[in-house]
Protein backbone atom coordinates (compact mmCIF):
# COMPACT_ATOMS: atom_id res chain seq x y z
CA UNK A 1 0.00 0.00 0.00
CA UNK A 2 3.22 2.25 0.77
CA UNK A 3 4.54 1.66 -2.85
CA UNK A 4 0.89 2.36 -3.96
CA UNK A 5 0.44 5.78 -2.35
CA UNK A 6 4.41 6.64 -3.24
CA UNK A 7 3.79 5.74 -7.01
CA UNK A 8 0.63 7.94 -7.26
CA UNK A 9 2.27 10.89 -5.54
CA UNK A 10 5.67 11.25 -7.47
CA UNK A 11 3.12 10.78 -10.47
CA UNK A 12 1.33 13.85 -9.23
CA UNK A 13 4.58 15.73 -8.93
CA UNK A 14 5.40 15.07 -12.25
CA UNK A 15 1.53 16.64 -13.56
CA UNK A 16 1.91 19.53 -11.78
CA UNK A 17 5.09 19.90 -12.82
CA UNK A 18 4.27 20.03 -16.52
CA UNK A 19 1.17 21.80 -16.17
CA UNK A 20 3.22 24.78 -14.93
CA UNK A 21 5.83 24.68 -17.46
CA UNK A 22 2.65 24.41 -20.29
CA UNK A 23 0.82 27.43 -18.35
CA UNK A 24 4.17 29.69 -18.04
CA UNK A 25 5.33 29.24 -21.93
CA UNK A 26 1.94 29.22 -23.55
CA UNK A 27 1.10 32.65 -21.83
CA UNK A 28 4.29 34.14 -22.40
CA UNK A 29 3.52 33.25 -26.05
CA UNK A 30 0.18 34.62 -25.86
CA UNK A 31 2.26 38.30 -26.14
CA UNK A 32 3.38 41.14 -24.24
CA UNK A 33 1.63 42.24 -21.05
CA UNK A 34 3.00 45.45 -21.56
CA UNK A 35 0.99 46.17 -24.64
CA UNK A 36 -2.40 45.54 -22.59
CA UNK A 37 -1.06 47.34 -19.77
CA UNK A 38 -0.09 50.21 -21.27
CA UNK A 39 -1.55 52.54 -25.09
CA UNK A 40 1.52 52.35 -26.64
CA UNK A 41 0.80 55.71 -28.70
CA UNK A 42 0.18 57.62 -25.42
CA UNK A 43 2.68 56.37 -23.30
CA UNK A 44 6.67 57.32 -23.47
CA UNK A 45 8.74 54.02 -23.93
CA UNK A 46 10.54 54.39 -20.93
CA UNK A 47 7.78 53.96 -18.56
CA UNK A 48 6.92 50.86 -20.86
CA UNK A 49 10.56 49.39 -20.60
CA UNK A 50 10.43 50.44 -17.24
CA UNK A 51 6.96 47.88 -16.64
CA UNK A 52 8.87 45.18 -18.07
CA UNK A 53 12.23 45.84 -16.02
CA UNK A 54 9.85 45.75 -13.05
CA UNK A 55 8.20 42.77 -13.92
CA UNK A 56 11.03 40.78 -15.43
CA UNK A 57 9.93 40.84 -18.62
CA UNK A 58 12.90 42.32 -20.36
CA UNK A 59 14.45 38.97 -19.68
CA UNK A 60 15.08 35.79 -21.63
CA UNK A 61 12.24 33.84 -21.23
CA UNK A 62 14.55 30.96 -19.97
CA UNK A 63 15.87 32.69 -17.37
CA UNK A 64 12.03 34.10 -16.41
CA UNK A 65 11.23 30.08 -16.62
CA UNK A 66 13.94 29.14 -13.72
CA UNK A 67 13.06 33.04 -11.78
CA UNK A 68 8.96 31.44 -11.81
CA UNK A 69 10.54 28.01 -10.51
CA UNK A 70 13.06 28.95 -7.84
CA UNK A 71 10.10 31.24 -6.48
CA UNK A 72 7.34 28.58 -6.17
CA UNK A 73 9.97 26.22 -4.12
CA UNK A 74 10.23 29.18 -1.86
CA UNK A 75 6.50 29.37 -1.47
CA UNK A 76 6.50 32.84 -3.83
CA UNK A 77 3.71 32.18 -6.80
CA UNK A 78 4.36 36.31 -8.03
CA UNK A 79 2.07 39.60 -7.67
CA UNK A 80 -0.84 40.80 -9.73
CA UNK A 81 0.06 43.37 -11.79
CA UNK A 82 -3.36 44.40 -12.22
CA UNK A 83 -3.85 44.59 -8.11
CA UNK A 84 -0.46 44.71 -7.06
CA UNK A 85 -0.38 42.21 -4.02
CA UNK A 86 0.21 39.07 -3.81
CA UNK A 87 -1.88 36.35 -6.75
CA UNK A 88 -2.44 33.95 -4.82
CA UNK A 89 -4.54 36.44 -2.45
CA UNK A 90 -6.28 37.72 -5.05
CA UNK A 91 -7.34 34.22 -6.28
CA UNK A 92 -8.00 33.40 -2.64
CA UNK A 93 -10.25 36.06 -2.13
CA UNK A 94 -12.43 34.92 -5.04
CA UNK A 95 -12.46 31.08 -3.69
CA UNK A 96 -15.25 31.43 -1.83
CA UNK A 97 -17.79 32.61 -4.05
CA UNK A 98 -16.86 29.83 -6.10
CA UNK A 99 -17.30 27.24 -3.80
CA UNK A 100 -20.32 29.23 -2.49
CA UNK A 101 -21.94 27.66 -6.00
CA UNK A 102 -19.78 24.53 -6.70
CA UNK A 103 -19.91 22.66 -3.77
CA UNK A 104 -24.17 22.69 -3.34
CA UNK A 105 -23.68 21.77 -7.60
CA UNK A 106 -21.78 18.93 -7.28
CA UNK A 107 -24.05 17.55 -4.29
CA UNK A 108 -26.79 17.88 -6.21
CA UNK A 109 -25.91 16.38 -8.83
CA UNK A 110 -24.27 13.48 -7.63
CA UNK A 111 -27.50 12.72 -5.62
CA UNK A 112 -29.87 13.73 -8.41
CA UNK A 113 -27.50 11.60 -11.00
CA UNK A 114 -27.04 8.42 -9.32
CA UNK A 115 -30.68 8.36 -8.14
CA UNK A 116 -31.81 8.94 -11.93
CA UNK A 117 -29.16 6.61 -13.05
CA UNK A 118 -30.42 3.49 -11.13
CA UNK A 119 -33.75 4.38 -11.46
CA UNK A 120 -33.58 3.57 -15.42
CA UNK A 121 -31.24 0.61 -15.13
CA UNK A 122 -33.72 -0.66 -12.77
CA UNK A 123 -36.49 -0.33 -15.48
CA UNK A 124 -34.65 -1.02 -18.02
CA UNK A 125 -36.42 -0.80 -21.93
CA UNK A 126 -39.36 1.16 -20.12
CA UNK A 127 -41.01 4.48 -20.77
CA UNK A 128 -39.51 5.75 -17.30
CA UNK A 129 -35.96 4.87 -18.75
CA UNK A 130 -36.46 6.53 -22.40
CA UNK A 131 -37.72 9.62 -20.49
CA UNK A 132 -34.80 9.76 -18.04
CA UNK A 133 -32.12 8.65 -21.05
CA UNK A 134 -34.20 11.13 -23.03
CA UNK A 135 -33.56 14.34 -21.14
CA UNK A 136 -29.92 13.17 -20.20
CA UNK A 137 -28.73 13.50 -23.44
CA UNK A 138 -29.94 17.00 -23.71
CA UNK A 139 -28.54 18.10 -20.47
CA UNK A 140 -25.01 16.96 -21.48
CA UNK A 141 -25.65 18.20 -25.07
CA UNK A 142 -26.51 21.16 -24.91
CA UNK A 143 -23.54 23.93 -23.68
CA UNK A 144 -23.76 25.24 -20.28
CA UNK A 145 -23.66 28.66 -21.76
CA UNK A 146 -27.19 28.36 -23.64
CA UNK A 147 -28.39 26.61 -20.37
CA UNK A 148 -27.73 29.30 -18.28
CA UNK A 149 -29.14 31.72 -20.73
CA UNK A 150 -32.04 29.49 -21.20
CA UNK A 151 -32.79 29.65 -17.38
CA UNK A 152 -31.85 32.58 -17.21
CA UNK A 153 -34.89 33.73 -20.13
CA UNK A 154 -37.34 31.75 -18.14
CA UNK A 155 -36.66 32.37 -14.63
CA UNK A 156 -35.44 35.87 -14.48
CA UNK A 157 -36.64 37.21 -17.63
CA UNK A 158 -40.15 36.21 -18.27
CA UNK A 159 -41.67 34.83 -14.68
CA UNK A 160 -39.20 36.93 -12.56
CA UNK A 161 -38.61 34.87 -10.35
CA UNK A 162 -35.21 34.56 -9.82
CA UNK A 163 -32.50 37.48 -9.96
CA UNK A 164 -30.25 36.53 -13.82
CA UNK A 165 -26.94 37.50 -12.06
CA UNK A 166 -25.11 39.22 -8.88
CA UNK A 167 -24.22 37.84 -5.68
CA UNK A 168 -26.17 39.70 -3.28
CA UNK A 169 -28.77 37.42 -1.63
CA UNK A 170 -29.16 33.67 -1.26
CA UNK A 171 -31.59 33.70 -4.65
CA UNK A 172 -28.68 34.67 -6.51
CA UNK A 173 -27.24 30.98 -6.19
CA UNK A 174 -29.76 29.45 -7.53
CA UNK A 175 -29.74 29.69 -11.27
CA UNK A 176 -25.77 29.24 -11.15
CA UNK A 177 -26.35 26.01 -9.40
CA UNK A 178 -29.39 24.84 -11.33
CA UNK A 179 -27.44 25.22 -14.37
CA UNK A 180 -24.55 23.20 -13.02
CA UNK A 181 -26.60 20.70 -11.31
CA UNK A 182 -28.56 19.44 -14.69
CA UNK A 183 -25.12 19.14 -16.90
CA UNK A 184 -23.40 17.36 -14.37
CA UNK A 185 -26.43 14.63 -12.92
CA UNK A 186 -27.17 14.32 -17.00
CA UNK A 187 -23.67 12.61 -17.50
CA UNK A 188 -23.55 10.52 -13.79
CA UNK A 189 -26.66 9.24 -14.82
CA UNK A 190 -25.83 8.04 -17.92
CA UNK A 191 -22.95 6.22 -16.59
CA UNK A 192 -24.96 4.80 -13.38
CA UNK A 193 -26.96 3.23 -15.81
CA UNK A 194 -24.17 1.53 -18.40
CA UNK A 195 -22.76 0.56 -14.95
CA UNK A 196 -25.49 -0.59 -13.14
CA UNK A 197 -27.32 -2.46 -16.00
CA UNK A 198 -23.72 -4.48 -16.43
CA UNK A 199 -23.61 -5.59 -13.29
CA UNK A 200 -27.20 -6.67 -12.90
CA UNK A 201 -26.89 -9.02 -15.97
CA UNK A 202 -24.21 -10.54 -13.84
CA UNK A 203 -24.45 -14.70 -12.57
CA UNK A 204 -24.38 -13.92 -9.11
CA UNK A 205 -26.62 -10.94 -8.96
CA UNK A 206 -28.61 -13.36 -10.81
CA UNK A 207 -28.06 -16.39 -8.14
CA UNK A 208 -28.49 -13.66 -5.35
CA UNK A 209 -32.34 -13.14 -6.69
CA UNK A 210 -32.71 -16.51 -7.13
CA UNK A 211 -32.05 -17.30 -3.61
CA UNK A 212 -34.65 -14.84 -2.93
CA UNK A 213 -32.72 -12.00 -1.46
CA UNK A 214 -34.63 -8.90 -1.11
CA UNK A 215 -33.92 -6.37 -4.29
CA UNK A 216 -32.85 -3.75 -2.03
CA UNK A 217 -30.22 -6.09 -0.43
CA UNK A 218 -29.60 -7.62 -4.15
CA UNK A 219 -28.43 -3.75 -5.21
CA UNK A 220 -26.92 -1.91 -1.84
CA UNK A 221 -24.58 -5.54 -1.40
CA UNK A 222 -24.15 -6.40 -5.11
CA UNK A 223 -24.69 -4.19 -7.55
CA UNK A 224 -23.74 -0.68 -6.14
CA UNK A 225 -20.25 -1.80 -4.77
CA UNK A 226 -19.35 -3.89 -8.61
CA UNK A 227 -20.54 -0.58 -10.14
CA UNK A 228 -18.54 1.57 -8.43
CA UNK A 229 -15.81 2.15 -10.38
CA UNK A 230 -17.40 3.99 -13.52
CA UNK A 231 -19.20 6.08 -10.85
CA UNK A 232 -16.58 7.22 -9.07
CA UNK A 233 -14.10 8.09 -11.54
CA UNK A 234 -16.36 10.54 -13.07
CA UNK A 235 -17.26 11.84 -9.83
CA UNK A 236 -13.82 12.37 -9.25
CA UNK A 237 -13.10 14.22 -13.22
CA UNK A 238 -16.02 16.46 -11.92
CA UNK A 239 -14.69 16.99 -8.41
CA UNK A 240 -11.38 17.74 -9.91
CA UNK A 241 -13.23 20.42 -12.38
CA UNK A 242 -14.91 22.21 -9.84
CA UNK A 243 -12.90 25.17 -10.22
CA UNK A 244 -12.21 25.26 -14.37
CA UNK A 245 -16.18 24.40 -14.81
CA UNK A 246 -17.04 27.61 -13.28
CA UNK A 247 -15.51 30.14 -15.58
CA UNK A 248 -18.72 29.62 -18.14
CA UNK A 249 -21.04 29.99 -15.06
CA UNK A 250 -19.49 32.72 -13.35
CA UNK A 251 -19.19 34.84 -17.08
CA UNK A 252 -22.69 34.56 -17.56
CA UNK A 253 -24.32 35.17 -14.16
CA UNK A 254 -21.66 37.64 -12.97
CA UNK A 255 -20.74 35.57 -10.22
CA UNK A 256 -17.60 37.39 -8.45
CA UNK A 257 -15.43 33.87 -8.41
CA UNK A 258 -12.71 32.22 -9.32
CA UNK A 259 -13.71 31.77 -12.56
CA UNK A 260 -14.62 35.50 -13.98
CA UNK A 261 -11.31 36.35 -12.53
CA UNK A 262 -9.42 34.10 -15.12
CA UNK A 263 -11.60 35.66 -18.10
CA UNK A 264 -10.66 39.24 -16.11
CA UNK A 265 -6.92 38.20 -16.01
CA UNK A 266 -6.26 36.05 -19.07
CA UNK A 267 -7.93 39.67 -20.90
CA UNK A 268 -5.36 41.91 -19.17
CA UNK A 269 -2.64 39.39 -19.09
CA UNK A 270 -2.16 39.50 -15.81
CA UNK A 271 0.24 36.32 -15.84
CA UNK A 272 0.98 35.52 -11.84
CA UNK A 273 -2.88 35.40 -11.13
CA UNK A 274 -4.10 33.57 -14.78
CA UNK A 275 -0.72 30.67 -13.28
CA UNK A 276 -2.23 30.49 -10.08
CA UNK A 277 -5.50 29.84 -11.21
CA UNK A 278 -4.05 27.38 -13.74
CA UNK A 279 -2.12 25.66 -11.13
CA UNK A 280 -5.22 25.47 -8.51
CA UNK A 281 -7.19 23.81 -11.25
CA UNK A 282 -4.34 21.43 -12.22
CA UNK A 283 -3.93 20.99 -8.32
CA UNK A 284 -7.84 19.81 -7.83
CA UNK A 285 -7.29 17.27 -10.90
CA UNK A 286 -4.41 15.68 -9.88
CA UNK A 287 -5.56 15.57 -6.03
CA UNK A 288 -8.93 14.13 -7.39
CA UNK A 289 -7.00 11.66 -9.98
CA UNK A 290 -4.84 10.66 -6.84
CA UNK A 291 -8.09 9.79 -4.70
CA UNK A 292 -9.21 8.10 -7.49
CA UNK A 293 -6.23 5.29 -7.44
CA UNK A 294 -6.83 5.17 -3.52
CA UNK A 295 -10.38 4.21 -3.86
CA UNK A 296 -9.61 1.76 -6.60
CA UNK A 297 -7.04 0.59 -4.40
CA UNK A 298 -10.13 -0.08 -1.88
CA UNK A 299 -12.59 -1.29 -4.07
CA UNK A 300 -10.48 -3.68 -5.83
CA UNK A 301 -7.02 -4.76 -3.63
CA UNK A 302 -5.59 -6.42 -6.71
CA UNK A 303 -4.69 -2.67 -7.86
CA UNK A 304 -2.79 -2.16 -4.98
CA UNK A 305 -0.03 -4.66 -5.75
CA UNK A 306 3.06 -3.06 -7.99
CA UNK A 307 3.32 -5.18 -11.27
CA UNK A 308 6.35 -7.65 -11.27
CA UNK A 309 8.13 -8.83 -14.36
CA UNK A 310 8.26 -12.89 -15.46
CA UNK A 311 10.52 -14.58 -13.40
CA UNK A 312 13.38 -15.84 -15.62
Amino acid sequence: MVVFVLSRFARAFVTLFIIVTFAFFMLRLAGDPATYFFDAAQTPPAVIEAFRQQWGLDQPIWVQFYGYLAAIMHGDLGNSMREGRPALATVLDKLPATLAIMVPAFVLKTIVGIAAGMTAALHRNSALDRLIMSASVLGFTVPSFVLALVLTLIFAVQLRWLPSGGYSSPLHIILPVATLTIAGAAVIARYTRSAMIEVIGQPYVRAAVAKGVRATGVIVRHVLPNAAVPIVTILGFMMGSLVGGAVVVESVFSWPGIGRLLVVSVTVRDLAVVQVILLLIGFMMVISNLLIDLVYGLIDPRLRQPRRGRSA
